[in-house]
């Protein structure tokens, strides 16, 4: 970041446990580190509090320990997220210059020292600023350069409570470069402050249903808008959400949708579950539900993830899980749930 803004950069701090934690502003309390960098820790050592990055595999923060440790798992290529709580130390400021200080700079960091080390391993997705239409075409526009294939968002691109009309610029902009849009965990109402330990993620609650929960409102929203109507190319992914819920949600929309649509005042030319089928892709890690259900969400909508390196993921013991989640599966629609679905989105095949 320019030297100007470094007393407000993010730093690393002692977490008070013998560890480390972000502090990203000195009215918020340290955010420790432990979950984020749990990869390949025994359940029962996972803690939030008393970890260093030093204890954390490399492959976190270095391209080539991470092409060895997706070796070790069986991984061909993966696409990388970046950090929601990261990056709302930025979102919520408000000062635009250091806004897009730390957007950039997590993006020029994410394309130097990942993509261009090893594009055909590392798919990029360019972070987008919180501040305007404008402000995110300029910044996907950059980015591509850069080698990014795809992009996140944390808020609409207009900064709205929901998707409305003014967003379709960038969403026009995006299809018309072939670039699909990300949804991480969840899609924020409103730029908020980075809590320590992320949303709800001190607690079962808030563990097992943010994603799901979110995405289950979300994702109505954005198909009801019209969007796919207007943009019928483009492309869009929700991550870390879960693919289970995904059948109850298709059907009650299109229950929903016949019964009113003579007076909603948006006229959808097609269900609701059209636009799904054709504009979405949903990525699960955990999920039997959603593989033995997969008829009713798309064999070609789901793709499977692995959370590395955070809690969520099972490395180095990913083939085995996978194995079991699987069990039974045609092994056609095995490879196009856990490789090939990804492998056509980013242009790898």
């Amino acid at each position: 970041m320019p030297k100007k803004f470094h007393d407000k950069a993010p730093k690393v701090v002692p977490d008070g446990d013998g560890g480390e934690a972000w502090q990203f502003a000195p009215d918020i309390p340290p955010a420790p580190i432990g979950i984020y960098a749990s990869a390949g820790r025994k359940h029962e050592d996972i803690r939030w509090t008393g970890v260093k990055f030093s204890e954390a595999n490399q492959g976190n923060f270095h391209a080539l320990p991470r092409i060895q440790e997706q070796d070790i798992d069986g991984i061909d290529a993966e696409v990388l997220y970046g950090s929601a709580r990261m990056m709302s130390h930025f979102f919520s400021d408000p000062d635009p210059e250091f806004q897009m200080a730390g957007v950039q700079a997590y993006n020029n960091w994410l394309a130097e020292e990942f993509v261009k080390v090893a594009p055909d391993r590392f798919i990029g997705l360019a972070c987008m600023p919180a501040l305007s239409v404008e402000h995110c075409i300029r910044e996907m526009e950059r980015c591509l350069k850069l080698g990014m294939k795809g992009v996140w968002l944390n808020t609409m691109p207009s900064v709205g409570p929901t998707i409305r009309p003014e967003d379709d610029p960038f969403w026009d902009a995006c299809q018309a470069l072939g670039v699909p849009v990300h949804f991480h965990v969840r899609v924020m109402r409103q730029v908020q402050k980075p809590k320590p330990k992320g949303v709800r993620g001190d607690d079962l609650t808030g563990l097992a249903t943010v994603g799901a929960a979110s995405m289950i409102v979300d994702l109505p929203e954005i198909i009801s808008s019209g969007v796919h109507d207007r943009f019928p190319d483009l492309i869009w992914v929700a991550v870390e959400t879960g693919a289970g819920w995904v059948p109850y949600i298709l059907e009650q929309m299109d229950d929903r949708w016949w019964r009113n649509r003579s007076w909603l005042p948006v006229k959808l030319k097609h269900p609701p579950s059209y636009y799904f089928r054709r504009n979405w892709r949903i990525a699960f890690m955990i999920d039997h539900y959603a593989v033995r259900n997969r008829y009713d969400i798309g064999v070609d909508n789901m793709m499977w993830s692995t959370d590395y390196p955070h809690h969520g993921c099972d490395w180095p013991e990913t083939r085995r899980v996978v194995e079991e989640m699987f069990r039974g599966v045609p092994e056609d629609e095995r490879r196009r749930m856990c490789a090939l679905n990804a492998a056509k989105l980013y242009g790898l095949i």
